[in-house]
Parts: C-alpha cells; sequence; structure tokens
C-alpha cells in the first residue's frame, strides 16, 4: 500500500507569525498517525497544495505518480474541494489499481480526530473494493462519481 500525500486541509497548520493556516511541504500529519499504527504502509509527498490552487497540470503529475508505481493500493491524501476532479482526471487512466482518495475538512493539527479517522477509514476500505477510483471522506465511502462534497453543507454526501 502507497500512500501519497498532496497537501490539502489535513496537513494545513497554523503560522503564527502570518496568522494563518499554510499547506506544509511535509508528510508529518500523516507520519503521526502512521506511527499508531502496525501496517507497512509507503508515503510518498508530492504537491503540497490546497486543492483550490491545484490545475490539471498538478493532477497529471499526480496521476503519472499513481501509474508508475508498484503498488496495487494507493491512498491519496488530497484537498477536499477538488477531489471529486482529481479523482475523475486518475479515473480517465483505467488503471488496474485501487485508488482511493481521501481528506479532512478539519486539519490534523487543529483536531486529530477527522483526519485519523477518514484515514485509519480509507486503509480498511481499500483492501475491500475491486480496481477502481474511490472517495472515501466522513464515514461515505464509494465510487468517485458517487460521492461528493456538499459545499453548502461542509459535508460529503452520496450523489
Amino acid at each position: 500500500m502507497l500512500i501519497i500525500n498532496t497537501g490539502g486541509t489535513f496537513n494545513k497548520r497554523y503560522d503564527p507569525i502570518k496568522g494563518e493556516l499554510f499547506v506544509p511541504q511535509d508528510n508529518h500529519a500523516i507520519e503521526a498517525i502512521l506511527t499508531l499504527l502496525v501496517m507497512d504502509i509507503s508515503l510518498q509527498g508530492i504537491l503540497y497544495k490546497d486543492s483550490l490552487e491545484m490545475d490539471d497540470h498538478d493532477r497529471s503529475i499526480l496521476a503519472k505518480t499513481i501509474a508508475q508505481s508498484d503498488e496495487q493500493i494507493i491512498i491519496v491524501v488530497h484537498g477536499t474541494d477538488t477531489m471529486d476532479l482529481s479523482a475523475q482526471y486518475v479515473a480517465s487512466l483505467a488503471l488496474e489499481k485501487v485508488i482511493v482518495f481521501t481528506g479532512a475538512m478539519i486539519p490534523f493539527s487543529i483536531d486529530a480526530t477527522e483526519a485519523t479517522a477518514n484515514l485509519s477509514m480509507t486503509m480498511g476500505y481499500a483492501h475491500n473494493v475491486s480496481n477502481g477510483v474511490y472517495i472515501v471522506m466522513q464515514g461515505v465511502m464509494g465510487r468517485y462519481d458517487s460521492v461528493k462534497k456538499n459545499k453548502s453543507a461542509g459535508k460529503f454526501e452520496y450523489v
């Protein structure tokens, strides 16, 4: 299993000098969660962006990273606002892999509960589905085209 970290709210930390949240260029949040587990999981950080800043060039980097990986199960930690767009982009490759996107609405650095629950749920889900692209967020799990963020409600839903 490989976790690819692209940034997003999951990873954000507060900068007390600037008084704002930022996406750090590291994997600290995911590494902290992985120390609690006994599974052998690889971790690769790329992009380190808020998903609202991601474009198709970034998605092509993500897709290339997934396609070139030897792993058959890949989890993508991604910002929630454009997670569905990146999942759709990756799905268009029709790779023979299980690829599951997840993230968090609240940064791990502020409250670790949601990020930890989402990542843990995603790992279990990834081992129980066939090849394809999926989204797992807040207990909502399904194919990338059946799970979307309801931005006005601030939660993920089945569509």
